[in-house]
């Protein structure tokens, strides 16, 4: 990991940023993989429940919601100053 990569975990409300990497593996990859979170996907994080877990995503249009030990495993990239 870079410096401009973060888990999705860490991206602040409402930045965007895109996967660089999945560093999950078996099933929990598979899913992440179904759900379209694939190398160079925008995902935008829009709404934090009030225990800060589970958060939803804008993704490919979808709103899915993600756990943190889900979200910490999908590595996003700044690229080209998606956030400041």
């Amino acid at each position: 990991m870079n410096n401009n990569q973060i888990p999705l975990s860490q991206l602040p409300m409402g930045k965007k940023a895109r996967v660089a990497a999945l560093t999950s593996d078996g099933s929990a990859r598979r899913r992440m993989l179904d759900l379209g979170i694939i190398d160079g996907t925008e995902i935008e994080p829009l709404y934090k429940s009030p225990s800060g877990n589970p958060v939803a995503y804008l993704i490919r249009g979808a709103v899915i919601a993600l756990r943190s030990d889900v979200s910490e495993k999908i590595i996003v990239s700044n690229g080209e100053s998606l956030w400041d």
